[in-house]
């Protein structure tokens, strides 16, 4: 049975896990034991904030009686009547006609926009009560740590020798059964450092490497040896070479590694719309056609995820981009429309051999990931449409 058709039956699961699981679907079965091995943590110790009493001291402490305090009727009266003139001020300054504009509105907003997380109030993992939060400061950090566009302008890296570069780097990836959240990562770091400190030709296989390195041990569980990766060169750099371009990598990012990834706000839309394991895998093949595209590492993470889910919702022709998943994502389907074009491009150079690096279609052509790359979905004329401006050989 395919892993997809496996996640649409397990109801037994949260949602949110059987996205994970189904995310790293390649990641193969030594890293779910692991996980299992590794399930439980030894106690920690009590951890307190606040000043250490001894013992004799909070028992003389607790002891202590106040004295009593005594209010006359004539004081209890004038409090009353206080609280009373307060209470009536506050409801006459702030009510609001029940047939004003203004309640209308709102109830509409609320009408159209359901808690999505309240099913998640019972699970402490699920952190519904923080979640919103947690999600306005992914999208405050991706800004402060963003990539500039067209950042190899000038240098002697250029735009071919990066999309070979992730390529390859894909391809070792899964050699090494990671998570999906690493090659994201990996991408990411490998951006944000070779647009600070440019690096020579014959050093930049060394920089990806390294980049690897660096997300799997940020990710991981058991992350890969450093003489896995001295292999997976063929030996042309050496464990301290790669040791030495870690430090630097780390040195010119700050230690800031915590860069929000597509994949995250995926999972977040995905929930929103209520979407299947199909339309999920798809926006995953959409959104890892982007990470070799050159001409998009200036778009945030949150978009991408938003513009691969909703041009999903195209091609599969399923669901419309609604108030409730404009409302949790925060882009209407006017501000995807250039995204949605370029991953359309993506694709359309892909299905006509008008690009080399198709490892990433072939990976999605696995039963595995439910073969989504090969759906004929994906030679509808909403795609072409969408390419044309951005293919004028089309």
């Amino acid at each position: 049975m395919e892993y997809c058709g496996e996640l649409s039956q397990d109801a037994g699961l949260p949602r949110s896990l059987l996205l994970w699981e189904a995310d790293n679907a390649l990641a193969g079965g030594v890293n779910m034991m692991k996980d299992r091995l590794c399930s439980q943590r030894p106690p920690l110790e009590e951890i307190r904030n606040g000043t250490l009493i001894p013992p004799n001291k909070a028992i003389a402490a607790n002891c202590k009686m106040s004295k009593p305090v005594v209010k006359d009727i004539k004081q209890e009266a004038a409090e009353r009547n206080v609280l009373n003139q307060v209470f009536w001020t506050a409801r006459t300054m702030f009510q609001v006609p029940l047939n004003s504009e203004v309640t209308v509105a709102f109830s509409e907003i609320l009408n159209h926009a359901d808690d999505i997380d309240a099913e998640d109030s019972d699970n402490p993992q699920m952190c519904s009560d923080y979640v919103k939060d947690i999600y306005a400061y992914l999208k405050e950090l991706e800004v402060k740590q963003s990539v500039h566009p067209h950042y190899l302008q000038g240098m002697e890296v250029n735009e071919r020798m990066r999309a070979i570069l992730v390529d390859w780097l894909m391809q070792v990836h899964s050699k090494f059964h990671l998570i999906q959240e690493t090659l994201y990562m990996a991408v990411a770091t490998l951006d944000r450092f070779l647009q600070v400190h440019p690096v020579r030709r014959h050093k930049l296989q060394l920089v990806g490497v390294s980049s690897l390195f660096v997300a799997s041990k940020y990710e991981e569980m058991y992350y890969p040896e450093i003489a896995d990766f001295v292999y997976i060169t063929d030996n042309a750099y050496s464990k301290a070479e790669i040791r030495e371009m870690e430090r630097t990598i780390l040195d010119k990012l700050g230690f800031d590694l915590g860069r929000p990834l597509p994949i995250h706000f995926l999972r977040r839309a995905t929930r929103c719309c209520r979407a299947e394991a199909e339309h999920h895998v798809l926006a995953k093949y959409f959104m890892e056609l982007t990470l070799l595209d050159y001409d998009m590492v200036h778009y945030r993470p949150s978009i991408i995820a938003a513009a691969s889910l909703c041009l999903a919702q195209k091609v599969l022709n399923w669901g419309t981009w609604d108030t409730i998943v404009q409302h949790n994502t925060g882009y209407t389907e006017d501000d995807l429309l250039l995204v949605m074009q370029h991953i359309a491009k993506n694709v359309v150079k892909v299905n006509n051999n008008m690009t080399k690096y198709v490892y990433v279609k072939n990976k999605y052509a696995s039963r595995k990931l439910n073969r989504i790359s090969t759906i004929p979905q994906l030679n509808s004329k909403v795609l072409l449409r969408l390419a044309a401006p951005l293919l004028p050989e089309l």
